[in-house]
């Protein structure tokens, strides 16, 4: 097993070492208003992509309970961490982690579902099951990948944003699903939102838009939905930063995909089947891959509309608990 997919093994595998064990990937809904069968179509090889430069001293850390955390020092009784609630502690043991190609950040969890889908699917998981693909096929490729988050586990913005700077990870992914579109669309209403001032993380979002979106047009027969401003995006705040915290706290290029809407019937039950979750994952893996290796620009870039309330009070700290790290 090569070094990247052993780093990989052992943050995924992790999430076994406590109690709590990760939700099984959701399991295949179909319905008579989604796509009956998958287009047959052959996935090629992602080029050979480049492991984590390492540093020398430990950026992160999967504990021996399987969490993943950001490393802020050491301390004699071992490394201090941010928690996944924003807290500091001292942690002895676990596997440290050195830095990363790849940052995937599966939203929500725990407390903060996300949204659900009439036959039940929640946005938690499956951002979950999604991004487990995509890091599947990254490492695959030579990548080094880490997870925030590699069960059902509530993690802040910050704490999510913080492993991406101290990871140095090249491009950081948050893996979501939306909800409540502006209406019929014909066209699958993917949405990615960049950092403002990031030429990278606009060129980062322009390809996971081609891709994704692009994948899921092949599947013929689904009653879309969409905002009206869908495409690669940015939206600044009052104070004109990032109106997304999780953009605004990352120190590398940085986008939220948002692939298709749960509150739509018909794709939920596009998103529960394996081979919806698994398009995603490839585009994903696809248009990161792209990033990596060449100078394409991606497209589909838009200008989002006005949003003048804050964003909503969901990936903060307040009510967080922390879980056992140890």
């Amino acid at each position: 097993m090569r070094p990247a997919a052993l780093l990989l093994a052992i943050v995924l595998a992790a999430c076994g070492a406590d109690d709590e064990a990760a939700p099984p990937r959701p399991s295949t809904t179909t319905t008579a208003a989604a796509a009956e069968v998958a287009p047959t179509t052959t996935t090629p090889p992602l080029p050979a992509l480049p492991p984590a430069v390492a540093a020398p001293d430990p950026r992160a850390l999967v504990t021996a309970a399987g969490v993943v955390v950001p490393v802020a020092g050491t301390d004699p009784g071992g490394l201090r961490v941010r928690t996944p609630c924003g807290n500091t502690a001292v942690v002895a043991g676990g596997t440290p982690l050195f830095g990363a190609t790849v940052v995937l950040d599966p939203g929500h969890g725990g407390a903060e579902p996300g949204a659900l889908g009439e036959n039940g699917l929640r946005e938690a998981d499956l951002d979950l099951a999604v991004a487990q693909r995509t890091a599947d096929r990254l490492t695959a490729a030579g990548a080094t990948v880490v997870l925030t988050r590699t069960r059902d586990l509530r993690v802040t913005l910050t704490t999510r944003a913080l492993l991406a700077t101290r990871l140095q990870a090249r491009a950081f992914v948050s893996v979501h699903h939306n909800a409540d579109p502006d209406g019929r669309s014909d066209r699958p209403g993917t949405e990615v939102w960049h950092r403002v001032d990031d030429p990278a993380s606009r060129r980062l979002a322009g390809l996971v838009q081609e891709e994704v979106a692009g994948a899921f047009a092949s599947y013929e027969g689904v009653a879309w939905e969409a905002d009206r401003d869908a495409g690669a995006k940015a939206r600044r705040r009052s104070r004109g930063d990032d109106y997304y915290g999780v953009l605004r706290d990352a120190g590398v290029p940085a986008v939220i995909s948002e692939a298709l809407y749960l509150s739509n019937p018909p794709e939920a039950a596009l998103l529960a089947r394996p081979d919806g979750q698994q398009a995603e994952a490839d585009a994903l893996a696809r248009a990161i891959a792209r990033f990596l290796t060449t100078d394409d620009p991606g497209s589909g870039f838009v200008d989002a509309y006005p949003r003048p309330e804050a964003a909503g009070p969901g990936g903060g700290a307040t009510g967080c608990v922390d879980p056992p790290l140890s």
